[in-house]
């Protein structure tokens, strides 16, 4: 039997609601009372099974854009890792290193991110997002910092910057990806996106800081004070990092018929996920967007060089551009899946790139040649951008931080691929144009596919029928 704040609930009426809300909090519940009962539930009749008990009427739930802000925040001081190149000559200047040694820094710390993604995704399951957003806090900043001690020895330059800060970079880039698809069930790609647009912008706001560092007190001193700077950046946006309730669901929201086609009913664990064809599907998209898009900032400088004729110098502004595009792309990308769907955005992208890497080497106006490398550069953000939402409609939001987590291993396999296949077929060619028309076909044949992955198939139990006596 209801009793304590419930009756005064409906003894009063509905506008006492609020007040029997408050009033729960000092008046204990009788005996066999219900907890899971609130006066919503006195007024409207029983609970929505699906909806968590007081979701949106509890005092201690945080604000859910708090949250998506403090995410933001984190990916913009963790995707500063994108400004890498403006250390590069500093440091081969400074310390007689060649230019492959000093980017073997980056591609360290890439790859170590792609597998601290899916360490991350399994902590976050048992510790929650906060604790793995700290620890991130502290690898990265600690690994930029020590970095500062790397003066003529290369091997602490890639222990400190490249394992250590690539392991906080990593563990730090799946906390609010994970957590904020769980408080926006109904933007799942929209807010995706707009946490990964910080990552993409990292590089836009460190990369003028950085170099003016450099210049005014030197390469080491800017890793000392970029370590400090990163560290605060991290850690204090991981406290706002918090789980919703369970099934948790904004108010007045119920997934449309398109979002219900596209997301399984059943809710996935990694092992469970890995068992479906689906996921190795997801991943391949993710290794094959990311490859194309990655060969191209690679090698972005020389290869406008040679294609338009345009100088060094000019060449060079071509990187800041397609940084942008890179951002933006994870954004409006991953919004548009919102609208149409993941499959459709996957399709899009992969058959509009098929044509930009076929049209590139035959360009030979700057403006046109940078206005196709700024599309494609936004295919590349966007598969960051809706990959997180797409494997949380196939295997559910629940345990999406090791799903995607180790789904994001295809990054780290793709910052190697995809520049190596560039790289060694203008070695072998003497040009550019039989790669980029390598990439396009690559680009179409992966159009398939988005064509034929669908949510996984959940077999449904038979019901047996009472026996006729």
């Amino acid at each position: 039997m209801a009793c304590g704040p419930d009756v005064l609930s409906f003894c009063l009426g509905r506008q006492s609601s609020n007040f029997a809300v408050h009033l729960r909090a000092f008046i204990p519940p009788c005996q066999g009372w219900d907890s899971s009962v609130s006066a919503h539930s006195v007024q409207h009749g029983p609970k929505d099974p699906n909806l968590t008990p007081m979701s949106n009427l509890s005092p201690s739930q945080p604000n859910r854009w708090s949250i998506a802000i403090a995410g933001v925040i984190m990916q913009i001081a963790l995707g500063a890792v994108y400004a890498w190149s403006v250390f590069r000559i500093p440091l081969t200047k400074a310390f007689g290193w060649t230019i492959s040694q000093v980017t073997l820094t980056f591609t360290i710390a890439i790859l170590t991110l792609g597998f601290a993604a899916f360490v991350g995704g399994l902590w976050m399951r048992r510790s929650g997002p906060r604790n793995v957003a700290i620890a991130a806090g502290i690898l990265y900043g600690s690994g930029v910092f020590l970095a500062s001690f790397s003066a003529y020895h290369l091997y602490w330059l890639y222990l400190s910057y490249g394992l250590i800060g690539g392991f906080g970079i990593g563990l730090g880039y799946i906390v609010p990806v994970a957590t904020l698809v769980k408080w926006f069930p109904d933007k799942r790609g929209m807010i995706t996106g707009i946490a990964v647009a910080g990552f993409g912008a990292g590089a836009l706001i460190t990369a003028p800081i950085a170099s003016r560092l450099i210049v005014s007190i030197g390469v080491m001193r800017t890793f000392a004070i970029l370590g400090v700077v990163y560290f605060i950046a991290v850690t204090i946006p991981a406290f706002f990092m918090k789980d919703p309730p369970a099934n948790y669901r904004p108010a007045g929201w119920t997934p449309s018929a398109m979002q219900q086609k596209q997301r399984s009913t059943k809710t996935y664990t990694l092992p469970e996920a890995m068992r479906t064809w689906q996921w190795y599907a997801l991943w391949a998209l993710l290794f094959l967007n990311t490859s194309a898009g990655i060969s191209i900032i690679s090698q972005a400088a020389p290869m406008t060089q040679e294609i338009t004729g345009v100088s060094a110098a000019v060449a060079a502004g071509l990187v800041g551009i397609i940084s942008i595009a890179n951002g933006t792309g994870r954004f409006l990308w991953a919004w548009f899946s919102d609208l149409i769907g993941r499959r459709w955005v996957f399709l899009s992208m992969f058959l509009l790139q098929a044509v930009l890497f076929f049209a590139l080497p035959r360009i030979s106006s700057f403006p046109a040649f940078t206005a196709l490398c700024f599309i494609i550069l936004l295919c590349y953000g966007g598969g960051f951008g809706t990959m997180p939402a797409f494997a949380a409609d196939y295997f559910g939001a629940e345990n999406v931080g090791s799903i995607y987590g180790l789904m994001l291993t295809a990054w780290g396999f793709a910052g190697v691929f995809g520049p190596m296949l560039i790289a060694s077929i203008r070695q072998n060619t003497g040009h550019y144009s039989q790669a980029l028309t390598v990439i396009a076909a690559v680009m179409l044949c992966s159009a398939v596919i988005p064509l034929v992955v669908r949510p996984p198939y959940v077999r449904r139990e038979p019901i047996e029928m009472p026996r006729a006596a």
